[in-house]
C-alpha cells in the first residue's frame, strides 16, 4: 500500500466491485459499506462493519458519523448505490467534517433520484420524455383515465424504496388495461411507496442507450461515453443484462440540455430509448453515480473510478478522448433467462443469440485475477434457489 488517501464505497454491487478492482492495485485502500457481501471477497476490498438498523440509509449514516469509521477519518466517500447517494446528499455538511466528498449540487442530486422531478426538468430542459402522469392517490389515477396510453408504466419515484418492498429484477410494473392499473397502483402505494406512471415506448430494448459524463466545478464535460443495451431480464422491464459501447453523438446532444438545466455536478448518466414512431429519443432515467455498466467503461479505456479519486482530491486527472467501442458487458446466467423469454415469445433464435455471444466479453464479477466475488455470489445465488425450492 502507498500514502494514497482511502476510499468508502457506499452502497453498490458489481459497480462496487469495478471501483475496487480500479482503485485496489492504484494503492488506494478500498472500503465497502452497505455492498452487497459477495462484493467484500474481493482482493481489493475491506468491510467496514455498519451500525445495525433495518433501514440501510440510517445504518450507512451512523456508521459513517459514528466511532466506527474514527480511522477512516479524511478518507474519500464514493456512493455506489441510490441508498448510498441519499446518505452522502443528506448528510453532506457532517460528512464534510470527518471525511473527503466529490463536487456536488445536492439538491440536484436528490433530485435526479425522483423520477418524477427528472421527467418535471428534462420537461422543462427541452428534452424529451415518454407521456407521464403524477398520480397522489386513487383520485388523481381516475382524472387523467381518459388521457392514458396503454401499455402504461407504473413506476416507483423511487427505484431503492420500490426494490426494497419488492426484491427482485423487475425495476416497475406494466399494466395493459384500467383494472389492471388500478390493481397495482393498489398494491404499490399500499406498500408506501410514491408512484407516477410513464408511457411504454415500444420497441426491443436493444433501442436503449446511454450517456455518460463527468461534469466539472464549471459544469463543462470531461469526457463523452455511450453504449447501448442488447438484452433485458425480464425483457422489456428489468434490468440490462447485455451491453455493449459504441459512439453515439445523438445520445451525448440529447442529454447535456438536461444536466445543463439542471446544474448538475460530478458523475452524469442518462439512459433513453429511440421511440419507433417517430424515430426520436426519448429519456428513460438519470444516475448521478456510478453504474451497473462501471467495468465496461473501465474495460472501454475510461477508467471513472480514478477520475472520480483525483477530481474529488483535486489533483488534476485527464481521460483519454477516444475508448473502445465494441466491448461487451454479459451477465451470463440473466442473459440466458432473457434467452428463454424472447424465444418463447418468438423474438429471437437459438442461432441468432448464440451469434450474438460470439465475441470478447466482459464480466461484472469474474474475473481470474480476483475470482472470489464470482464464486461467492454464484454460492448465495445456489442457497437461495434451494431455499426457494424448499419453500415451494
Amino acid at each position: 500500500m502507498t500514502d494514497r488517501t482511502p476510499v468508502v464505497v457506499v452502497g453498490g454491487d458489481s459497480n462496487a466491485l469495478s471501483i475496487a478492482r480500479s482503485l485496489g492495485p492504484y494503492g488506494v485502500a478500498v472500503h465497502g459499506l452497505g455492498v452487497a457481501p459477495y462484493v467484500l471477497r474481493s482482493r481489493h476490498m475491506t468491510g467496514v462493519p455498519a451500525v445495525a438498523h433495518d433501514d440501510p440509509e440510517t445504518s450507512c449514516t451512523r456508521t459513517l458519523l459514528g466511532p466506527a469509521t474514527d480511522h477512516l477519518r479524511g478518507a474519500l466517500l464514493i456512493a455506489g448505490s441510490d441508498v448510498g447517494l441519499t446518505v452522502l446528499a443528506r448528510n453532506r455538511d457532517a460528512l464534510l467534517e470527518r471525511f473527503v466528498l466529490d463536487d456536488s449540487v445536492v439538491e440536484v442530486q436528490l433530485g435526479m433520484l425522483d423520477k418524477l422531478s427528472t421527467y418535471e426538468w428534462a420537461r422543462a430542459a427541452g428534452v424529451r420524455t415518454p407521456l407521464f402522469w403524477r398520480v397522489d392517490d386513487a383520485r388523481d389515477l381516475e382524472r387523467h383515465r381518459d388521457e392514458y396510453v396503454f401499455p402504461l408504466i407504473v413506476k416507483p419515484v423511487h427505484s431503492h424504496e420500490y426494490q426494497a418492498a419488492f426484491p427482485g429484477l423487475s425495476k416497475f410494473r406494466v399494466v395493459d388495461d384500467l383494472a389492471g392499473l388500478r390493481r397495482e397502483h393498489a398494491e404499490l402505494t399500499g406498500a408506501g411507496l410514491a408512484v407516477l406512471l410513464v408511457e411504454q415506448i415500444p420497441g426491443g430494448d436493444d433501442q436503449l442507450c446511454s450517456y455518460y459524463t463527468y461534469l466539472d466545478p464549471a459544469g463543462k464535460p470531461t469526457f463523452h461515453f455511450t453504449k447501448r443495451v442488447i438484452r433485458r431480464h425480464p425483457p422489456g422491464m428489468g434490468i440490462g443484462c447485455y451491453h455493449v459501447t459504441d459512439w453515439n453523438p445523438e445520445v451525448r446532444d440529447a442529454a447535456l440540455p438536461l444536466f445543463e438545466h439542471t446544474g448538475l455536478r460530478g458523475l452524469a448518466n442518462a439512459e433513453f430509448k429511440r421511440d419507433p414512431r417517430d424515430g426520436r429519443l426519448k429519456l428513460i432515467e438519470c444516475n448521478a453515480r456510478f453504474t451497473a455498466a462501471n467495468g465496461l467503461v473501465a474495460a472501454a479505456g475510461l477508467d471513472l473510478a480514478r477520475h472520480v479519486y483525483h477530481r474529488a482530491l483535486g489533483e488534476p486527472h485527464e481521460l483519454p478522448t477516444e475508448y473502445r467501442t465494441g466491448m461487451r458487458l454479459l451477465y451470463p446466467s440473466h442473459d440466458v433467462r432473457a434467452f428463454r423469454d424472447l424465444r418463447r415469445a418468438g423474438q429471437i433464435t437459438t442461432g441468432r443469440w448464440v451469434r450474438s455471444l460470439v465475441h470478447r466479453q466482459v464480466f461484472p464479477f469474474l474475473r481470474l485475477d480476483d475470482p472470489l466475488p464470482a464464486f461467492a455470489r454464484g454460492a448465495m445465488r445456489a442457497a437461495n434457489g434451494v431455499r426457494r425450492a424448499l419453500r415451494r
